[in-house]
């Protein structure tokens, strides 16, 4: 823990040069150094937006409090690290009716979501190029509310491109096993992940896998020869069937064997398929630099529950059975799942909310950036989860999958001044109308969770208040900033010390 400086700021060498005008303080604040939450000061540097000095001393607290222009108090709620959401589908340029990065951040800081990633694809063109990501960046750069990150993509073809991509700061890049649902985004084959691996050894970038193959005959799929659907679309468990757990397992396999030749980072995203974990958790034990993240979706839902032409559930891998869950809560907890992130995947509701109620066509994805972290607090505790254990699976591990770690997941000083203010006790009923997301359509409309995000600080601003009588975002203004360091300006040194300092300090 940082040790407290005298009571006058001002008289402390290290924080001579700063400009103290915000102190956040509170009675219950989770420190990166700590184990459980403490009365503390944040000392912010508004120049830099980021984390001046803690103090943790009353005497100290106090005269931080009254030296400060502005002072921003947690009271009994805990104050957190601010999210980082890593899995996040933002949509624009080319399908801004579907998302855009407006509603997309509005979302994401109502849930107390201060950093997200946003994919490559869907948006037109998709991340695939230095041209297209200045393409992206120029959409997005006047309208983030928090500070947004990008991932390239890996199509076939472009892997010339890989450099360049993370030279311009993207923060690693993802890739399709399997038929993405989009044309402008395809696919690729072993010899486009032979290339890819190859231009991405020695850089510590990462390659992001949707670990999925196409099942190995049409009885898997769910058809008869002439292509048509043997059993009921409007049933969810025609879908289920069609996306079977083989599917998932056999593409893991290929990732890890393309792991192990390469030994490049490699993560696998929203893993849905409890049969792969003995194969992850073994690909862990020979240190292969392999990472898995599951969704909310996948912890909250179960297949058993779903409704009949309930589109609204639809997503890829898809929700399984109760039985598989639980063996994903066991993951959780035991660290051979990484990371919790929400894949907010929305599109408009033609495309989702289809009149005859049929599966097989409805759009994949699921909207629930804003209620991530609610959707993990009224599940985390009834898994056993602590609450360190929740922020290092979404502030601190999601930071280092996005070579993030040295600013972002951590009330640490010289970290950017992120936090969340948490009330822990509070309920909250998801309605239509406070949906910040751009199409008001999810899984999670009508439910009450447990949880609400009472402010949401990005570098030391407050971008989103929630209280009674108040309209949230009324008096502020976009502040996010676009996340485009480049990655070779971070030494391989501290990415593996990032490591295995993350390694360190997971708590299973």
């Amino acid at each position: 823990m940082p040790s407290d400086a005298s009571p006058s700021l001002a008289s402390s060498s290290s924080t001579a040069a700063v400009v103290v005008g915000v102190v956040v303080t509170g009675d219950r604040v989770l420190l990166s150094s700590a184990a459980e939450p403490v009365r503390a000061a944040i000392v912010v540097d508004v120049a830099s937006g980021t984390v001046a000095r803690i103090h943790t001393d009353d005497a100290a607290i106090d005269a931080a409090v009254q030296q400060a222009t502005q002072v921003i108090e947690g009271g009994s709620n805990l104050i957190l690290p601010g999210v980082v959401d890593c899995h996040v589908h933002i949509n624009e340029p080319g399908r801004t009716d579907w998302e855009g990065f407006d509603t997309a951040t509005r979302a994401a800081a109502a849930g107390g979501v201060t950093t997200v990633v946003d994919m490559p694809l869907n948006s037109i063109p998709p991340t695939t190029t230095v041209d297209n990501l200045n393409i992206k960046t120029t959409a997005a750069q006047p309208q983030c509310w928090v500070d947004v990150g990008f991932w390239g993509g890996v199509v076939p073809g472009n892997a010339p491109s890989l450099q360049p991509l993370l030279q311009a700061g993207v923060r690693g890049f993802k890739c399709f096993l399997i038929n993405s649902g989009v044309e402008e985004f395809p696919h690729v084959t072993r010899m486009d992940l032979d290339s890819a691996m190859a231009a991405l050894q020695g850089t510590g970038g990462v390659l992001l896998f949707h670990a999925e193959v196409e099942p190995c005959n049409s009885v898997l799929n769910g058809q008869n020869s002439s292509g048509t659907h043997q059993h009921d679309v409007t049933k969810y468990d025609t879908f289920l069937n069609s996306r079977p757990k083989a599917m998932e397992n056999e593409a893991i396999e290929l990732v890890i064997s393309l792991c192990r030749q390469y030994r490049v980072r490699c993560h696998i995203v929203h893993l849905s398929s409890a049969e792969a974990l003995p194969a992850i958790a073994s690909a862990k034990a020979e240190n292969l630099p392999l990472t898995v993240e599951t969704c909310h979706h996948y912890l909250f839902h179960k297949a058993e529950s779903i409704p009949d032409k309930a589109t609204h559930f639809k997503c890829c891998p898809p929700i399984r059975d109760s039985a598989n869950r639980e063996r994903l809560w066991d993951a959780v907890r035991d660290g051979t799942i990484d990371i919790v992130v929400s894949d907010h995947s929305p599109c408009t509701p033609n495309l989702k909310l289809l009149e005859n109620g049929d599966f097989m066509q409805a759009w994949g994805g699921i909207s629930s950036l804003q209620f991530g972290l609610s959707i993990m607090w009224t599940e985390a505790f009834n898994h056993g989860l602590t609450l360190r254990q929740i922020v290092g699976l979404m502030c601190e591990r999601t930071a280092q999958l996005a070579s993030l770690a040295h600013r972002k997941g951590r009330i640490q000083e010289g970290y950017d001044a992120d936090f969340v203010i948490w009330d822990d006790t509070a309920e909250l009923k998801i309605t239509t109308d406070m949906i910040q997301h751009k199409n008001k359509v999810t899984p999670y409309a009508d439910l009450t969770l447990r949880g609400v995000a009472c402010k949401t600080i990005v570098r030391g601003q407050v971008v989103y208040e929630h209280a009674a009588g108040t309209t949230p975002f009324a008096n502020t203004k976009p502040v996010g900033k676009l996340l485009l360091e480049p990655l070779s300006r971070l030494s391989e040194k501290r990415i593996a010390d990032e490591s295995s300092e993350g390694d360190a300090k997971r708590v299973c």
